[in-house]
């Protein structure tokens, strides 16, 4: 806006001069390309049949390259949309019970295969638990940020306790959000809802991905010592990048 427009000092609006389109650009604009430009160069206009022709050409040809496995990304990288009992079924329970993962915040082309059991048959999901709101704003991550998210929901250690014991999963992962804003940093509830799970399918294999808890022993230990079977933290990155990729209330020391 501002190269194509100057200052008009000879007329005012509520006391601020107002802007007018820039003669040299007006005359650009004005002397520039037309249509015919973009098009010159073509043939007569295709008539229906050569147009039909054509595009006819184009599909046999992508349906030669499908018949000999030749497509434009290679077979290793595609997968399948996620659908199937199991997948519906964890989508609908998630619905009813305001329940988050990972694996839909993300768009992780796995999930199917990790909700269905995939060749291995064993069935995992990651859960989000504290919301779907973060307080810390890590440059690689896509998840929503504010100061202030929403309360924490009581009923949730319980809530996604009841929804992995209908699922029947082998083996679950609970990560969070940071929750900076909490006294304990969600660590209580964390460790809370591991206990849920364990009381209601004890035979479920249980990995926690946590937070850094700002590296405070004491807000660390109730977590791992709920009754989990797998804890984990991730550092996100080497040490020399830290500063330029994670929040700066994370640094590789503390993690």
């Amino acid at each position: 806006r501002l190269l194509a427009t100057e200052v008009d000092n000879s007329s005012e609006k509520d006391g601020k001069a107002a802007r007018r389109v820039r003669k040299d650009f007006a005359d650009k604009i004005k002397d520039g390309p037309d249509f015919s430009d973009f098009v010159s160069g073509m043939n007569e206009p295709l008539t229906p049949a050569q147009a039909l022709e054509k595009a006819t050409a184009a599909q046999n040809r992508l349906q030669s390259k499908l018949s000999k496995g030749t497509t434009r990304l290679p077979r290793w990288l595609k997968t399948d949309i996620p659908t199937g009992g199991n997948v519906t079924k964890i989508r609908k329970t998630l619905r009813d019970l305001n329940l988050h993962t990972v694996c839909e915040e993300a768009r992780c082309p796995n999930m199917g295969e990790c909700w269905g059991g995939g060749k291995h048959g064993t069935a995992t999901a990651t859960i989000m638990i504290m919301g779907d709101t973060c307080t810390r704003g890590c440059r690689f991550c896509s998840v929503k940020t504010s100061k202030s998210p929403a309360a924490l929901d009581p009923k949730e250690p319980e809530n996604v306790a009841r929804a992995l014991a209908a699922w029947g999963l082998d083996y679950i992962v609970l990560t969070s959000v940071d929750r900076d804003d909490l006294a304990d940093f969600g660590s209580n509830h964390f460790a809370s809802t591991v206990r849920n799970i364990r009381e209601m399918a004890p035979q479920m294999m249980i990995e926690c991905l946590t937070p850094d808890f700002q590296g405070r022993p004491e807000l660390i230990e109730p977590v791992a010592l709920s009754g989990l079977d797998v804890y984990a933290h991730n550092i996100e990155t080497v040490e020399a990048l830290q500063g330029v990729v994670r929040d700066y209330r994370a640094n590789y020391k503390q993690s």
